[in-house]
């Protein structure tokens, strides 16, 4: 293995992700940022050029593992695959473009990303795929059906790939990460419950990533809601009015 450590962050030019891939930039680490925005990712790349490569990757788009590949390449390989991409809203008159497009970014594209991920992980040999979900997997929200499901599927997905892993004998670590409420431009108000940070949220999921946690719930006040959402029964859970 090199002595530089790499890591591949998609979905970095905001939010969660930008925080993650500033802390890992002043550990000295190779960065590829990949996103939307091209204009932010030049921005992004100008704070320290010999560091950070970058890619504009749409994770809906199929072409999304090719640029990932070429991005690898000119950050000199990967150790770590970070997928911090991701949609979500709260639904509650059902409009289909926005159930549907979550549906497209959060397990089409994730699908899509983290497939090749591995695939590069098994070919290297080696490697870390982390993800960074979120506890809503944990029940189905009334107030945000397709983001809370496809959050599920996101939970699930990565532990059939660890099982997978483990059959084939490869040592790829995989990690979970899954957040409370983050004040990100996904939540466009501060009327949520317990909301956290980003730069916070980034500093736990490193440190996550780092003891190779295969599932990190962030933060504990999180833990413990999860840990009595897993109690409540379906019949009860129904009539919960959950909402911000």
């Amino acid at each position: 293995m090199t002595s530089v450590k790499r890591i591949i962050i998609i979905g970095a030019t905001s939010g969660i992700g930008y925080e993650i891939a500033q802390l890992y930039r002043k550990q000295g680490w190779r960065i590829g940022i990949a996103g939307r925005r091209t204009k932010l990712l030049a921005e992004i790349r100008s704070e320290a050029p010999d560091q950070i490569e970058t890619a504009q990757i749409d994770v809906t788009s199929p072409d999304a593992p090719e640029k990932l590949t070429e991005l690898i390449d000119k950050v000199g390989g990967m150790d770590i695959f970070l997928l911090s991409s991701g949609i979500g809203s709260q639904n509650r008159n059902l409009n289909s473009d926005i159930e549907l497009s979550t549906v497209q970014t959060n397990t089409v594209g994730f699908t899509r990303m983290v497939v090749a991920a591995y695939d590069y992980f098994k070919g290297q040999g080696y490697g870390q795929l982390a993800v960074i979900s979120s506890i809503a997997g944990t029940k189905g929200l009334g107030a945000a059906p397709s983001y809370s499901a496809t959050k599920r599927y996101q939970n699930t997905y990565i532990e059939a790939l660890d099982q997978l892993a483990r059959m084939e004998k490869l040592p790829i670590v995989f990690t979970d990460i899954r957040p409370g409420f983050v004040k990100t431009d996904l939540l466009k108000n501060d009327k949520y419950p317990m909301l956290m940070s980003p730069q916070y949220v980034a500093r736990k999921t490193v440190k996550a990533i780092e003891r190779k946690k295969r599932r990190a719930v962030i933060d504990w006040k999180y833990a413990i809601l999860v840990f009595f959402w897993n109690l409540i029964p379906g019949f009860v859970w129904r009539r919960l009015p959950i909402h911000n």
